[in-house]
């Protein structure tokens, strides 16, 4: 992926810029509430239950925010292949400041309760389902094709960047004013939109008015199952981070292992912030360029390795047990942006326009499942074998995961660089029939 000259770069579109600012303080306001309702719930839980009975209400949460947008997903990519991008993010963005604000005042008052933490999650999950396929087909069409590779790159850095930030900065304002941080939600989540109004009008794929919308639903799973290196980073991602869930159970971690507390949750969720952040600068000047496949393998296992060294933190002395985990959340983090940055950069170059909102939101599907989802199995699985046993083992299934995935996918292992296709047909041919 060669860069454009400095006269076409992509942040030198206006459009381009309001929908890079928006999202991030999009993705930053969804996240820092989402690690807030985490720890909000562990703690109202464990005020009439015991650890492994809170431990299920991070996984009920999970549960709530993925249901709807496991049901939605078909119905979402459709929307937004057929109606006004813009227009979709705008409204799901007022949904979810209206949401925050809500948290926030019931905190304020001392009468948020377990049911509403659940239902708001319900609504975000609905308004996810509508809001990331929008967003990520979005973007291709805010500048000229010839810079479309760097403008994805950029995009995906910033996304991923806040989506590992967020719980950072929800942690921080937590402690610093338990509604605090679902009002500083709120504010970002209107900045976000004051962004997405200032973007003017896009152009909009062809509508396919002569099959059944269902029909064309079903087109998107079925270029994701006949395009084996889009199906093989989705589901690597998938299947890797559903197990590894490490930051799903961090509030337990704070509180009742390392005993730190939501300010020790706060650095404990910067981590990988930190570690996303020095990666996505790195890329933003050193493109990845060569051999993508095998680095996106690669970052994999390492992350399944970090969430591993996590885990083991509870058998560590207190004096270097929190700053080992720190050091393992910064590993996690990077190398978690290593594969972002690979899978999305992929999946959008080799899906054309029409179908990206379609593909995006299987791709965002994935994604919730491995982190909602993922929060769901990590909590319930805390609550049958305790949180230590949780961690460890799902860092074990994300590397066996990867090393399955390495075989049973040759097209991910020999893609050399983004451009559709890089890879010799012969060489998978015959490592298929050996």
């Amino acid at each position: 992926m060669t860069s454009p000259a400095p006269s076409r770069h992509p942040l030198r579109f206006r459009d381009f810029r309001a929908y890079l600012a928006g999202r991030f303080a999009a993705v930053l306001a969804q996240y820092s509430m989402m690690i807030v309702l985490g720890w909000q719930a562990y703690n109202v839980a464990r005020e009439t239950m015991s650890t492994s009975g809170a431990a299920a209400q991070l996984g009920l949460i999970g549960l709530a925010q993925f249901v709807p947008l496991f049901f939605l997903t078909p119905v979402s990519g459709w929307v937004a292949d057929h109606f006004d991008r813009r227009m979709i993010v705008r409204i799901t963005l007022l949904l979810l400041a209206l949401s925050a604000g809500l948290l926030a005042v019931a905190t304020w008052e001392g009468w948020v309760s377990l049911p509403l933490i659940f239902s708001i999650a319900a609504v975000v999950g609905i308004a996810r389902a509508f809001n990331g396929p929008a967003y990520s087909a979005l973007a291709p069409n805010l500048v000229p094709r010839e810079v479309l590779p760097n403008a994805i790159a950029i995009s995906s850095v910033v996304w991923q960047t806040g989506m590992i930030a967020g719980p950072a900065l929800g942690g921080y304002a937590y402690a610093m004013e338990p509604w605090g941080a679902y009002a500083l939600a709120a504010a970002l989540f209107a900045v976000a939109l004051v962004c997405m109004m200032l973007i003017g009008p896009v152009p909009q794929p062809p509508r396919d008015t002569t099959r059944h919308p269902i029909r064309q639903m079903v087109d998107g799973f079925a270029y994701v199952r006949t395009n084996r290196l889009v199906l093989a980073t989705i589901t690597l991602d998938l299947f890797a981070v559903l197990l590894a869930g490490a930051t799903a159970l961090l509030p337990i971690y704070a509180r009742d292992i390392l005993h730190v507390g939501s300010k020790g949750l706060g650095h404990l969720a910067a981590a990988p912030g930190i570690g996303a952040g020095i990666t996505a600068l790195y890329f933003s000047f050193r493109p990845m360029k060569k051999e993508v496949g095998l680095k996106m393998l690669g970052s994999v296992i390492l992350f399944g390795l970090a969430t591993i060294l996590f885990g083991c933190t509870a058998f560590m002395p207190r004096s270097i047990a929190m700053e080992v985990g720190i050091a393992a959340l910064i590993g996690l983090g990077s190398v978690d942006m290593i594969s972002v940055y690979v899978r999305q950069s992929l999946i959008q170059l080799h899906t054309p326009d029409a179908m990206r909102g379609r593909v995006s939101s299987l791709s965002q599907l994935t994604i919730s499942a491995s982190n909602e989802l993922g929060e769901a199995e990590s909590g319930f699985l805390a609550a049958l074998v305790g949180p230590i046993a949780a961690v460890i083992g799902g860092g074990i299934g994300a590397i066996v995961i990867t090393l399955a995935w390495a075989r049973l996918f040759p097209e991910l292992r020999l893609a050399r660089t983004f451009d559709p296709p890089d890879i010799r047909e012969a060489d998978i041919s015959q490592e298929k029939s050996s």
